[in-house]
């Protein structure tokens, strides 16, 4: 008999979602479509197609999102300079808005009645994906197996594989493993010897950035160039946004720029401890900055500042499609137009350091910046300035 019913799951192609896929065809007697975003992780298409028809599925969806997820979700969030507490640059959070948006559209398409996820019940991606499936497709139902399933342990997953003929990967027998995340934007891991902070993080861990140690021992130079408040071009080559920062996730990587180790608080109340590696994001943050620090004024500077902690929290609870993040969101962007030219950046042994800034704004004036004497800066009104400001004290 047909099964007209149709779930649309975020498959990866490994264990997890592999489980999770058979899981659903047994508890919900419907076609289960495949469904992967490709937003730059490390990815295998043969092997997530292989797994895929092994385990009986038909409709198999791969679709590349790389320059959508830089240009319209990384490039926002830079240009709001988001950081969550203090360090993270939120590499995960910002995928998980974009994929929602897929795979509810993936759904619709075909008329499926339920979407679901691979998200544990103890993290943030839970909360990150289904919030994007509200905003997009309120009327379809949610399936989040590890909240509901009598799974409880790796060791249970592993007897559930083995029960289907799953192939399991070595490094997921006996222990735990290391939990990890990456896109086109960042890499991060959890788990294993990381969830003790007094452990120091093992150097076997980190993908995509090599130690400081092990960096050049000469410095490398890169000039990046910005229209509109965005990045458009490296050493003034133009680069679409997907291949711009791929070029500097590697001329940060092989110079071991972008290494965090953070204890962070999770939206749902827990603590929880991970390396994320965010090289080419960091050279754009650095960037970015300094570019406006010679085409904006101060007050519109201060004002983005101040909304910093509030806009890289929304972002990492999983509202980047609130009215609130819209609202914010523009007063980001609110003299973007203003904000072009170019940074050159100095690169060694994990440390960034600003060389120049070229721009024709006349936001920085050298005249009044001068030491030498000059016309164009009133020295009597500095102490009307002062002492109105002492009236302030009181």
């Amino acid at each position: 008999m047909k099964k007209n019913k149709k779930i649309v799951l975020a498959y990866s192609g490994g264990l997890d979602t592999s489980i999770i896929l058979k899981w659903l065809q047994e508890n919900y007697d419907s076609e289960v479509v495949a469904y992967t975003a490709d937003i730059g992780q490390e990815m295998d298409r043969k092997k997530i197609i292989k797994n895929a028809k092994k385990l009986g599925v038909k409709k198999i969806i791969i679709n590349n999102l790389k320059n959508t997820f830089v240009k319209e979700y990384v490039f926002p969030m830079i240009r709001g300079h988001a950081i969550y507490e203090g360090v993270y640059l939120l590499g995960t959070s910002i995928a998980r808005p974009l994929i929602a948006k897929d795979q509810i559209k993936v759904a619709k398409k075909f008329k499926a009645f339920a979407v679901s996820h691979g998200s544990t019940g103890k993290g943030n991606d839970q909360v990150r994906f289904e919030l994007g499936y509200h905003y997009f497709g309120p009327k379809i139902k949610v399936i989040a197996p590890w909240r509901i399933w009598k799974l409880k342990s790796r060791t249970d997953l592993i007897n559930y594989a083995k029960k289907n003929n799953i192939p399991i990967p070595k490094d997921k027998k006996g222990a735990p493993p290391f939990s990890v995340d990456d896109n086109l934007f960042h890499t991060s891991t959890e788990g294993k010897v990381l969830e003790n902070p007094k452990n120091s993080a093992p150097e076997f861990i980190f993908q995509r950035t090599t130690s400081p140690e092990k960096a050049p021992n000469k410095p490398s130079y890169v000039s990046i160039g910005f229209k509109n408040s965005d990045p458009v071009s490296i050493n003034g080559k133009k680069l679409t946004p997907e291949k711009l920062l791929e070029k500097l996730n590697q001329l940060g990587g092989k110079n071991g720029v972008g290494r965090v180790d953070l204890v962070e608080n999770r939206f749902i109340g827990i603590k929880s401890r991970g390396v994320y590696e965010t090289p080419g994001g960091t050279l754009l943050l650095i960037a970015h900055r300094a570019m406006e620090s010679v085409t904006l004024d101060k007050d519109t500077m201060h004002k983005k500042d101040s909304i910093i902690p509030r806009y890289a929290e929304l972002v990492y609870n999983g509202y980047w499609f609130s009215k609130e993040r819209f609202r914010l969101q523009k007063i980001v962007d609110l003299k973007r137009s203003k904000v072009n030219g170019s940074v050159k950046l100095k690169l060694y042994k994990g440390n960034v350091t600003i060389q120049s800034r070229v721009t024709k704004s006349s936001a920085y004036s050298m005249k009044k910046v001068s030491f030498e004497e000059n016309k164009t800066f009133n020295r009597s009104n500095i102490e009307r300035f002062i002492n109105f400001h002492k009236k302030k004290l009181k």
